[in-house]
Formats: C-alpha cells, sequence, structure tokens
C-alpha cells in the first residue's frame, strides 16, 4: 500500500510541475530491484516476482532526455530499495503512463505536440527486461503576440516627459528576455518575469509587482501568447542617512563615503557601492546599507515616496595581532608577526606593521594611512627596511614613502614620493652605499570575473617614474624606470584551464650610474621564473656576486585541468617558464625552465605547488605560493 501511495503521489508531482531543471544524466538507467522471492507452493500471483534489473533507453535529444531521465517514474524508481522493489505488474503500470508524463514534461520546454511511445526490446532473460522510451519531439513553439504593459507612477511621469523614467520605461520594454519569435519553455517564462521585476525594482521602484501574469498556448499552431502587466508602484528616493553600529571611528568617515546626495533617485547599485566602499576602508568587519520598502505604505496616486537609508556596521578591533609561522623554499624556516591599529593615539587613521624574520632575508614594514575620501583616496606614508643575505654578499635596504592611494574594483592608483637608501657587504669588495629620491606613479587594472579565482580576462600594472640617485662608488646622476606586468586567462574546451604571464622592465641612465639595490632587477622564484630560486638570475660581477641588471623581462604560460570530476577545484598542470635580467638587451640571455604542478583553487587564492627544473640549474627545485590576480 505505502508503495503504490508513493508512485500516486510521484504521478501527481510531475501531473502539477510547472517548470523543471534540466540537470545532466545517463541515457541509460539501470535499475536494481530485490532478487525474486520464493512464492508459497500452488500459488497463482505470478505478477508478485520480483525483477532483479531493467533497462531504459530515452530516444530523445539530449537536453530532453536528460530532464526525462531525472523526472520520469520509469527512470526515478530505480533507486527503490530493496524491500520496497518494484513487481512485474508495478513496472507495467510505470511504462504504461511513462508517455503522457514525458509529454507533460516536455511542455514545459516548449514542445506541445510531443509524441511519445514505450518498447520492450527483446524479452525478460536473466532477470533483465529492455525497455525504450521512444520521443518525437516535434517543432518547439514559439512565442506568438506579446502584450507588455508598463503601469503606474512610471508610466505617467514618463508621459509628462521626464527624461529619467522614460529611459526606464524603455530599458524594461528593451531588456524583456521572451521576445515574438523566440523558443517558449516555461524556465525561460518565469526567468523573464523575474528579470523585468527585479530590474523595476533595483532601479528606483522596490514596490513594483507583478499584476497580470498569461501565456495562452495555442497547441495547434505551435505558439504561446504572452501578457504580462507591470504596477511599478511610487519611485523612491533617497533620504537621511543612518549610521548604526560605530563604537570608536567617527561617523564623518561613513558619511563622505555615501556617494549620493539627499532626494536623489534610489538605485541598488548606489547603495552596493556604498557598502563596498564601507569595507575597502577595513575599518569594519560587516557592512550593510538598505532601504526598507517594506515599512513603506504610499498613499494612493502618490507618485514618490522619500525613505531613509541605513547603514549597519561592526568595527573591526580596534587592535589586532596576528602571528604566523612558515617556510620557504630559498629563505627557509620564517616566523612573522602583524600589528594593525585603527586608531592609534587616538588619531582617525590606520596603521599596519609587519615584522618577518627568517635564515637569510629579514624585514619590517610599516604603513600610515588616513580614512579613504568620497573617492577613496587617502594619504599615506611607509618605511620598509630589508636585510638580504645571498652566500657571503649581504645587502641591507631602507625604502620611505609619501603619497596618495585609490583603490577600487577595476583599477588602483597610487602616487608616492620614494627615498631609498643601500648597503652592499662583499668579502674583499668595497662596502656600495647608494641612494635614490623619484615620484612614481603606479596603476593596477582588473578585468578578470575573480579576482581571488581568475578564470577569464585579463589584468595590467604599470609602475613609472624618475629622480636622481648617487653613489660612493660609482657616478651620480638623473635616471628613470618603467616596469609593467601582464596577466591573461581563458577558458579552453575540455575543461582545460589557459594561463600566461608577460613582466618587462627597463632603468633608463647614463653610463655606469650608481643605482640602489632595490632599484636594479632581478628575477627568479616562485612567481617569476619557476625552477630557480627568488631573484637568483641576473647579471654577476667579477667575484661572481649578485649585482642586478637595467632591463628585465620574463613570462610562462600554462595550462591547467580538473584531477577528478568530483573535485574540480583540485588541478594538475604544466608550464614553461622564461625570463632574465640583465645590463641591457644586447646582452640579455633568457633562462627557462619547465615544469609541472598541482593547483588547489581555495577561497583565499590558488594554492601553487610546483616542480620545476631550469636550464642552468643542476636540479629540480620546489615552489609553493599562493597566487591571486593583480
Amino acid at each position: 500500500m505505502k508503495r503504490w501511495l508513493a508512485l500516486a503521489l510521484g504521478a501527481a508531482l510531475v501531473t502539477s510541475l510547472s517548470g523543471c531543471a534540466l540537470l545532466g544524466s545517463d541515457n541509460k538507467a539501470e535499475l536494481k530491484v530485490a532478487a525474486p522471492t520464493e512464492l508459497p507452493e500452488g500459488s497463482t500471483l505470478v505478477d508478485r516476482r520480483r525483477l532483479e534489473a531493467y533497462e531504459l533507453t530515452v530516444d530523445a535529444p539530449p537536453e530532453l532526455r536528460s530532464l526525462l531521465m531525472t523526472h520520469l517514474d520509469l527512470a526515478r524508481f530505480r533507486d527503490t530499495p530493496d524491500d520496497q522493489a518494484l513487481t512485474a505488474a508495478e513496472l507495467r503500470r510505470l511504462a504504461a503512463v511513462a508517455p503522457e508524463q514525458a509529454r507533460q514534461l516536455l511542455e514545459t520546454a516548449g514542445y506541445f505536440n510531443a509524441k511519445v511511445r514505450t518498447e520492450e526490446v527483446g524479452d525478460l532473460s536473466d532477470g533483465v527486461r529492455n525497455l525504450r522510451l521512444v520521443v518525437d519531439t516535434g517543432p518547439r513553439a514559439l512565442v506568438g503576440s506579446l502584450d507588455l504593459r508598463i503601469e503606474g507612477p512610471l508610466r505617467a511621469m514618463a508621459e509628462r516627459g521626464d527624461k529619467l523614467a522614460t529611459a526606464l520605461e524603455r530599458t524594461l520594454t528593451q531588456s524583456w528576455q521572451l521576445p515574438p519569435h523566440s523558443g517558449f519553455s516555461q524556465g525561460d517564462w518565469a526567468a523573464a518575469k523575474n528579470a523585468l521585476l527585479t530590474r523595476a525594482r533595483a532601479q528606483g521602484y522596490p514596490l513594483a509587482r507583478m499584476t497580470h501574469s498569461q501565456a495562452v498556448v495555442l497547441a495547434d499552431e505551435n505558439t504561446v501568447d504572452l501578457a504580462v502587466t507591470l504596477e511599478t508602484g511610487p519611485l523612491f528616493t533617497l533620504g537621511e542617512l543612518k549610521v548604526e553600529g560605530l563604537k570608536h571611528q567617527p561617523e564623518a568617515a561613513v558619511r563622505r563615503l555615501a556617494g549620493y546626495k539627499e532626494h536623489d533617485p534610489y538605485n541598488e547599485r548606489l547603495l552596493l557601492d556604498f557598502q563596498e566602499r564601507l569595507l575597502g576602508t577595513q575599518l569594519f568587519d560587516s557592512a550593510s546599507v538598505e532601504i526598507n520598502p517594506e515599512q513603506v505604505t504610499p498613499e494612493p496616486g502618490v507618485e514618490t515616496v522619500e525613505v531613509p537609508v541605513t547603514a549597519k556596521l561592526r568595527e573591526a578591533a580596534r587592535q589586532q595581532v596576528t602571528t604566523s609561522v612558515g617556510y620557504h623554499t630559498v629563505n627557509g624556516p620564517t616566523v612573522g608577526i602583524e600589528h594593525t591599529h585603527r586608531k592609534p593615539f587616538g588619531l582617525n587613521i590606520r596603521e599596519r606593521t609587519k615584522l618577518t624574520i627568517g635564515r637569510d632575508n629579514s624585514s619590517i614594514d610599516t604603513e600610515i594611512s588616513s580614512h579613504p575620501q568620497p573617492n577613496m583616496q587617502r594619504s599615506l606614508a611607509a618605511f620598509y627596511a630589508e636585510r638580504l643575505k645571498s652566500g657571503d654578499q649581504v645587502n641591507v635596504n631602507l625604502r620611505g614613502r609619501v603619497g596618495y592611494a585609490r583603490e577600487t574594483d577595476p583599477e588602483d592608483r597610487l602616487q608616492y614620493i620614494e627615498v631609498l637608501r643601500s648597503w652592499e657587504h662583499a668579502p674583499n669588495v668595497q662596502t656600495t652605499m647608494a641612494g635614490a629620491v623619484s615620484v612614481n606613479q603606479q596603476n593596477i587594472w582588473r578585468r578578470v570575473d575573480s579576482k581571488l579565482l581568475p578564470t577569464k580576462g585579463w589584468t595590467a600594472s604599470v609602475v613609472f617614474g624618475g629622480g636622481w640617485a648617487s653613489s660612493n662608488t660609482e657616478p651620480n646622476g638623473p635616471f628613470g624606470k618603467a616596469v609593467g606586468k601582464f596577466y591573461w586567462y581563458t577558458p579552453l574546451p575540455g575543461r582545460w584551464l589557459f594561463s600566461s604571464r608577460v613582466e618587462a622592465g627597463q632603468i633608463i641612465a647614463k653610463g655606469k650610474l650608481g643605482l640602489p639595490e632595490a632599484l636594479r632587477f632581478r628575477t627568479g622564484g616562485d612567481d617569476t621564473v619557476r625552477g630557480y630560486g627568488f631573484n637568483e638570475l641576473g647579471p654577476l660581477d667579477s667575484n661572481g656576486n649578485q649585482t642586478g641588471g637595467r632591463v628585465l623581462l620574463d613570462g610562462s604560460v600554462e595550462v591547467s585541468h580538473p584531477l577528478t570530476p568530483k573535485i574540480p577545484q583540485l588541478m594538475g598542470a604544466v608550464f614553461i617558464d622564461a625570463g632574465q635580467a640583465s645590463q641591457n638587451w644586447g646582452g640579455y640571455k633568457p633562462a627557462y625552465a619547465v615544469g609541472t604542478g598541482l593547483r588547489y583553487r581555495s577561497p583565499v587564492g590558488v594554492l601553487r605547488m610546483d616542480f620545476a627544473k631550469g636550464n642552468l640549474a643542476d636540479k629540480y627545485r620546489f615552489h609553493f605560493s599562493v597566487a591571486i590576480a593583480l
């Protein structure tokens, strides 16, 4: 009794189905049921014999085959538990109702004149019955006439010549996703209505609703006539900004990032941008900017309603300390500590200091920045000091910067004045002291589908500047410098992912101008030319010590593919890297490396583990890094 009740409910569910998701499925389903049970001696209930298995083949186009194999009872009951296995009589009944179920499912996809029949291929042998569902879909129904009406205050304002109302009305009409002569399906019909409603609500009319919606099927003509009426409700304008959740940060830092003026028309994008600017300050753990249209009851005939805007914030901790322990393939074990203060000395600024201690590379990095202005620009001052050890050579570099930064999703800009000072110590060589003062501009552009996990698009950056350099061992004088990077990502057929990178740089200066270590080019390592150590590639002096070069060119190409469909985030990769730094282009001879590795596309970025061997290296080198777009 329970089994037949389940079958009846399944048939009722398909009959009332108004839309189906097209899910992937094989076109051949094998339904395992319990082994034949022994009947009491003399029993005549031969239809109660259990079937060991049956096979179902659906002869239909791939996308419709998936729909049918997902929702037909004849296919779905392959998952029936052994203790509720189908009998021969039950199987015959399912096969008999399958054509009608299939026709109802096909109607949701826009096929109203389909012909379906069930065939039995072969006979019951070895406990297997072979069934085939043959589908002749006929042509897909097309949208016939479309009666799309926009009513309410939007229509009234457009008739009076309001430019914004006229433009939005035209946008809503032209963006309708199911125009005449296009193929009809229940899914497309629902999506088109939802898109129309969402667009109206996001662009000033959050109380918009569908007052009429009708699809009339003309099966003989194989068309569907559509009628939709959208009542927009009043235009919402933005009123007073209410800020909630502040404890230590000033309210002015929130208000100046609003990006709109009171009485401006409501637009969902305006509030989302405001929310993103608040999170970009790094002063808040969470930020939500919203209006509450549900609490507004407009008077009949009112065309505009002003609503307050509420910014709900949760401040980040005023002070935060983060510690880290790691291992670098070149620098060996490292320990680090980072301290952030979001209101040092009671001032409306943010301070961050990071100390890293390693075997061959130790550094301290401090930055102080103001709260962002409405355009997200902030003032900053930074200091950086590092000690690098490579063999017997020890370099100490100091760097100070003051300038302005503006960080947005598609583009970052940084203008700064930089002061550099370096000391280079090597055995039996005079210690070199060099310095430079320069003015610089840095731009970063992003056109990728995801900054953390890019699969399509590109990013680019360029840094250029100029200034005066001095040294105790070489001539002093002016210089210029430019560095550019370009990354490109694109998916390939068969779930392959292709990525490439190019980096180039040049210092423009006369003769043997003395330049600080931090200005000169080196390459090699996890993010440049794998198969070599960090900054291992570059020109050497007569004693074999690294000197850094004045020109740089390196790049890579890589293809990756998921190792298993069950874990698509885990990918295998092969790559080729090449590059070198040199004193001039005439002496440029690139090194190269080939390798393979693993990729894991985690929520914090792409984790990379690589093995690579360079043509100038005598062994394979292991690299581990986290890669994100610029």
